[in-house]
């Protein structure tokens, strides 16, 4: 009971407290928070965010960042659209679209780990890199129609059952991740290079081919969140996922993975992302628009690093006055 009890992270369990509190608050006073049709559509609305956090959970515990995601994102929904408009087969036109957004995650990978260049500088040009070639090959039309096939992935949900299945990509990659990240040497690696990528370098990991690989991971995985918004959206746009970058990394801190690398679990980003979900969904259930979401979530993501700053110095200072008391003895 006691080892239990130490696997279980603080942070974590405070996120999952609040996902709780939240939930029967709306349970209770929000009129048809509950009700199949709205959870329905809280899950599908969270459905591309819930893919980037993936990848981006794993880049930013290796103390690197993609700030293009979205615009991958944005880029391959536009040549997604592009091509089943010239008429490509769907089923032709989605790995050619996944394909596509691992050369952009791998145009990333190279000017970070190739040329040494900084991922939160390389990944803010590219941010703006690939929207504007979305503008230039759709300019700001969209593409509106869509194979049937699409559009019933897009709005339908599992037979008997009301979870989209726009969200079933996610279901299917988040064990996937999370098994890689706590139970394999893949993830090991991952952590050492976060925490010090002088010693994972001495140490023989290949820290380049390690940093390449997690970008192209970053851009097929915002391929397939690109599919995924032009069904549910039924149209292919450039200007697709604007600014849904910041989002996606206020959930992956507010999950509890530092800023400064080699910490973070995927349970704490993915309880973050249900909180997040939660509130914007009572938000706007209670008709609170969107730049005031945007405040109060600003405003819980400064407030969770205040409460996790000083729970980290509160562990500090026990730990040494353990060791005093031990040292004492």
């Amino acid at each position: 009971m006691r080892k239990f009890l130490r696997s279980i992270d603080f942070w974590d369990l405070l996120l999952a407290t609040a996902c709780l509190a939240i939930f029967l608050y709306a349970a209770v006073f929000v009129p048809n928070f509950v009700s199949a049709f709205n959870l329905s559509q809280l899950a599908a609305s969270a459905s591309e965010k819930a893919l980037l956090i993936l990848p981006m959970t794993l880049l930013i515990i290796t103390r690197e960042i993609d700030l293009s995601i979205a615009s991958v994102l944005a880029l391959t929904s536009v040549l997604f659209g592009l091509l089943v408009q010239a008429g490509v087969p769907t089923l032709a036109a989605i790995p050619l679209t996944l394909v596509f957004g691992g050369l952009l995650g791998a145009f990333n990978g190279y000017l970070v780990s190739g040329l040494g260049l900084q991922s939160l500088v390389v990944t803010l040009g590219t941010m703006a890199l690939y929207r504007g070639i979305g503008y230039i090959l759709l300019g700001t039309g969209s593409v509106n129609i869509l194979p049937p096939a699409v559009v019933d992935f897009g709005i339908n949900n599992l037979p008997g059952t009301q979870i989209p299945w726009t969200i079933v990509p996610f279901l299917v990659l988040a064990p996937i991740f999370a098994v890689v990240l706590q139970r394999t040497p893949t993830g090991r690696r991952i952590y050492a290079l976060g925490g010090s990528p002088e010693v994972a370098r001495y140490s023989g990991i290949d820290t380049r081919k390690m940093v390449l690989k997690l970008f192209v991971v970053s851009g097929v995985v915002a391929a397939i969140a690109g599919i995924v918004y032009t069904a549910r959206l039924s149209n292919a746009r450039a200007n697709n996922a604007l600014g849904m970058e910041l989002d996606v990394i206020t959930i992956v801190l507010l999950g509890g993975v530092s800023v400064f690398g080699g910490k973070g679990r995927l349970t704490g980003v993915m309880l973050a992302l249900l909180l997040i979900a939660i509130i914007r969904n009572v938000l706007a259930l209670n008709q609170i628009g969107g730049d005031a979401q945007g405040m109060i979530i600003g405003l819980l993501l400064i407030g969770s690093l205040l409460v996790s700053n000083y729970w980290r110095s509160l562990e500090e200072r026990l730990s040494r006055s353990r060791v005093l008391r031990e040292t004492k003895g």
